[in-house]
């Protein structure tokens, strides 16, 4: 690895020759591989990770994330692509430590350039019970991963939106917290990103900045008085990061808020001279994990963080469409389908929350929705034909669908998008299937043959199959 000249000079600079030296040697070292488990589909006693080295630690009481002792083939374990568990470098499962700190209530969020999904996942499996999470991306081709890794996920309580942060800004809404872990230079991803050092020059760190800057300040007044700001960076040096927090604080209006560390996770404060404000910087050698950057912001006066309730807007008015009376059949698709409302938009029906409807329309009227709550399905003539995201659902109602257990050589296969036989005597119509009873799509089985229903732009595109490190994670029973 060659790291840009311009960029050992100043970063040698501002970590000082010892900790440059630590942080230069693990740049040559393996990326450590983690992964964190979705409470929304198992807790911690009922699973093993075999490749487990021990717990990441700012991930004690909040959520299991672990360090693997070795990167193994995601992609052929079943269970990832059912949403049971997510890839996500430690340094990013921060994000859930400071929340599980500061929200103790329901909340409306957004997470504003959330793409890939690692941290809005994060935030969901945390959040207090009620909370509302928008995960927005500005990119569509990155908003649409971004959907899909939602989809997995499989959280009833969130929107995805594909908007810039002037839009939110004229919608009107407000949140309780924001995250914004904008675009930067992306020094913390030279170990894994050859582009990212290829890309890196002074100019783009200046442009970044002031990038950096507008986002905050085109989504600020979406953020309600006393609300929490979560700025973050995957990036070293101090333009991007004290420099834009002081701006923040100073500008805008907020005050610094400490978040619950111990020394031996090897977090880093301000590296700035005369910034003393409480920062935490992830630094390759002294943390596990790749570069990261995170200040916690309240902003000024006002009202504190909580009580979604009061909160909804009362607008009512130019609802998309609204519960037509001949769909609510199909809320029994769901656990408890009185806690929906069914809506139709075009050939789609989607299952949304009552409890956060007027938010949905309200955001419908100027945002780009992707998705939101739990698509059912797709209207083809008098059929109905199940949407994928409902079978990745926590709230599917599993004994609506016939259901059928795959070996793994036939999870692989139907996850290809490859035709998987059923066997004979399944009923006719949609069935559910599973593999270790966690549900992965929807056949179709019409007699003679079964459909596969799985996603075309999901499928696995390898037609290898590794011999080991195949199941990341496994049930005790």
């Amino acid at each position: 690895m060659v790291l840009p000249a311009d960029f050992v000079s100043s970063t040698k600079q501002l970590m000082g020759e010892s900790l440059f030296s630590i942080f230069e040697s693990a740049l040559r070292q393996d990326t450590p591989s983690s992964i964190r488990v979705n409470p929304l589909k198992c807790g911690a006693s009922e699973v093993n990770i075999p490749l487990s080295v021990h717990r990441i630690p700012w991930c004690e009481g909040h959520l299991q994330g672990v360090y693997l002792c070795r990167r193994p083939n995601f992609t052929f374990d079943p269970l990832l692509h059912a949403g049971y568990y997510y890839v996500q470098e430690a340094s990013s499962m921060f994000v859930a430590h400071v929340l599980s700190q500061y929200v103790k209530s329901p909340v409306t969020m957004l997470d504003l350039c959330a793409a890939p999904g690692g941290k809005s996942t994060a935030a969901a499996s945390v959040l207090p019970r009620g909370s509302l999470l928008f995960s927005n991306e500005p990119m569509r081709n990155r908003a649409n991963i971004l959907t899909e890794n939602i989809a997995k996920f499989g959280d009833k309580d969130t929107i995805v939106t594909n908007n810039f942060p002037i839009d939110y800004q004229k919608s009107g809404l407000l949140f309780d917290v924001i995250l914004t872990d904008v675009p930067c230079s992306g020094e913390g991803m030279f170990r894994k990103d050859d582009v990212a050092i290829q890309e890196w020059s002074t100019q783009n760190v200046d442009n970044c900045q002031h990038r950096q800057r507008e986002i905050v300040s085109d989504i600020w007044p979406c953020l309600r008085p006393g609300g929490i700001l979560v700025y973050s960076t995957c990036t070293f040096n101090t333009k991007e990061n004290e420099e834009n927090v002081k701006w923040i604080a100073e500008t805008l209006g907020a005050s610094f808020l400490p978040v619950d560390t111990d020394a031996d996770w090897g977090i880093t404060g301000s590296l700035s001279d005369g910034f003393t404000a409480p920062v935490y910087r992830f630094i390759p050698g002294r943390t596990r994990g790749e570069g990261l950057f995170m200040a916690v912001l309240r902003k000024d006066a006002g009202t504190t963080v909580g009580d979604i309730k009061d909160r909804i807007r009362k607008d009512k008015r130019n609802r998309p469409q609204k519960t037509a009376a001949d769909l609510t059949g199909y809320a029994r698709w769901l656990r408890d389908g009185s806690d929906f409302d069914i809506i139709s938009q075009g050939d789609t029906l989607t299952a949304i929350p009552k409890a956060w409807r007027t938010v949905y329309d309200a955001a419908g009227k100027s945002l780009k929705i992707l998705s939101a709550g739990i698509p059912l399905g797709t209207v083809k003539g008098k059929d109905i034909i199940p949407a994928h995201p409902l079978a990745l659902s926590t709230e599917i109602n599993r004994d609506i669908f016939p259901s059928v257990q795959l070996t793994y050589d036939e999870a692989i296969a139907y996850l290809r998008k490859e035709a998987v036989p059923l066997p004979v005597g399944t009923p006719r119509g949609y069935v559910l299937v599973t593999y270790h009873g966690a549900p992965l799509g929807f056949e179709k089985n019409i007699g003679n043959r079964a459909n596969n229903l799985y996603p075309q732009e999901w499928k696995i595109k390898s037609t290898h199959i590794p011999a080991d490190d195949r199941e990341v994670l496994t049930f005790d029973n």
